[in-house]
């Protein structure tokens, strides 16, 4: 017997509210890396000077604690219930920005990023489970489709709330609105969302039970390949994210209209959440992923051969590489949904546990792939499209040996 049946209708918020709320807790994530960007030049400055591309690194900082925080936050939330988990990692995530803004080195500023990523772990991780305590299988693929639609409004928004914060309180500045977001987000969920995870539900939180779990979740063909394809999705999300302000700045020379430039990106990768929406429940969750993987893989070989070779028109050059940058989002946007809905399918009875492996496998591992990737840029954005490629081509081969779903 399922949650969704369970928990009676008339005790749960409306879809169009719990929507709302899931996505914007989705959130804390995209606002905690995509406002960052702005800043990277200052803190380069500031902080590394010999070495700016070592200020990527607050980026994928944070995604590393949060990969890490992902491990503990959905078993925790399957013996404690949704709620206290999400509240408590909340509070974590507002401790760790304080940290930041008065942090003196660059060192320490990771340190409280990584701190950051573990608190942040729990709405992103927990949120998910709460959704599988309500939905399964391709309603929730399409649940989770429209809260990234809405989702995708913060990364669109989130650079020039950068730059405005920026400008009127310093790059430090950006960490004190982080507060500000987080408890927004707490107090919708405080006052408006019941428990999800009923008592009788829970499962004690021991190292027996959690390794029980663990070997449950990984027993599962489906699960692990899925993981697979996360890291490997994951891994060109954030290497894109790591070096698009560099390249928007130093190859293009457009640092100071990036913001708008991310924004126009972000909208328009935005409508592979509601492509997804209106097609996957017809066409299934395997096929999008499998067409979003093999279309990048050409699309990413495809402007690989034409900058390196330098054949397109001068005038092409910029809006080729914006158009190319959208896809790399479109395909995240297209894939990460039903990916997650594909893993937490066939382990509804742990959700918590199996949500917290499959993000927190697929985000560390992801991580591993990005770093370098982002660091070697080089002036131009070439080794970025080749690591697409090549994420997109291992993804590709990867779903392929799914079943159909």
């Amino acid at each position: 017997m399922t949650l969704a049946r369970e928990i009676p209708q008339q005790d749960r918020l409306s879809r169009p509210e719990f929507v709302g709320m899931i996505a914007m807790l989705f959130a804390t994530v995209a606002f905690s890396i995509d406002s960052m960007l702005p800043a990277l030049p200052e803190i380069a400055a500031e902080l590394t000077a010999g070495a700016p591309n070592r200020a990527q690194l607050i980026l994928t900082s944070f995604v590393l604690g949060m990969g890490i925080g992902t491990f503990i936050a959905g078993p925790l939330s399957d013996r404690f219930g949704r709620k206290p988990v999400i509240m408590g990692g909340a509070l974590l995530y507002c401790a760790a920005a304080l940290a930041a803004w008065a942090a003196p080195t660059l060192e320490t500023l990771l340190l409280a990023r990584v701190v950051g990523g573990l608190g942040a772990a729990a709405p992103r991780v927990v949120s998910l489970a709460l959704v599988r305590d309500l939905y399964r299988g391709r309603e929730m693929a399409r649940i989770m489709s429209f809260a990234m639609l809405i989702f995708t409004l913060v990364p669109a928004v989130a650079p020039l709330m950068g730059t405005v914060i920026i400008a009127g309180l310093g790059w430090r500045g950006i960490f004190l609105s982080f507060l500000a977001f987080s408890a927004v987000s707490m107090l919708w969920l405080g006052l408006r969302q019941r428990e999800t995870l009923l008592p009788e539900a829970r499962r004690d939180f021991s190292a027996a039970r959690l390794w029980e779990a663990l070997r449950e979740v990984l027993s599962h063909r489906v699960i692990v390949t899925a993981i697979g394809v996360q890291t490997l999705v994951f891994g060109a999300l954030f290497g894109t994210l790591s070096s698009t302000q560099q390249i928007f700045d130093v190859t293009f020379d457009r640092g100071a209209s990036f913001p708008f430039w991310f924004a126009v990106i972000a909208l328009m990768a935005g409508t592979a959440s509601l492509v997804n929406a209106a097609l996957v429940m017809r066409l299934g969750m395997r096929f999008l992923v499998t067409v979003a993987l093999g279309g990048q893989l050409v699309l990413s070989l495809g402007m690989w051969t034409m900058t390196s070779q330098g054949l397109w028109p001068e005038a092409l050059v910029f809006p080729a590489h914006v158009a190319w940058t959208t896809s790399v989002f479109f395909m995240a946007g297209l894939t990460l949904g039903n990916l997650n809905a594909l893993a937490m399918e066939p382990v509804g009875h742990i959700a918590g546990m199996a949500a917290s492996v499959i993000g927190s496998v697929a985000t560390v591992l992801a991580v591993a792939l990005a770093a370098p990737l982002g660091l070697a840029f080089d002036g131009t954005p070439l080794p970025l499209m080749l690591g697409v490629a090549a994420f997109s081509g291992v993804g590709f081969l990867l779903i392929r040996s799914l079943p159909r779903a």
